[in-house]
């Protein structure tokens, strides 16, 4: 199953090279190489949103290779688990972005 996480920020061009440049190292790190699409991002209210949708095989590389630490969230259901971590991760990469599951 792919999952889709829409993201919203407040600082759209930071953000959002701080999030690919994270994203093109768990590539390096799990060997699945164009896993991920970015939408066109909108603007509300002072807040830019897009989406990030995983592709199949980047999506199982960061489950397997993280699997302990995706399984210590409390959330119920895994794709709010990969949620969870992705903001995490993205929040140890300087990104200040909500993740919610599309």
């Amino acid at each position: 199953m792919t999952i889709t996480l829409e993201i919203s920020t407040k600082n759209y061009s930071d953000d959002s090279f701080n999030i690919k440049r994270s994203l093109s190292h768990m590539e390096s790190l799990t060997g699945a190489y164009n896993g991920y699409m970015f939408s066109e991002p909108t603007e509300n209210f002072g807040w830019t949103f897009f989406k990030i949708a995983f592709r199949d095989d980047l999506q199982q590389g960061i489950e397997e290779k993280f699997a302990d630490m995706i399984s210590r969230y409390r959330s119920s259901k895994p794709e709010e688990k990969f949620a969870d971590f992705m903001h995490d991760y993205f929040a140890s990469k300087n990104c200040e972005v909500k993740i919610k599951v599309v």
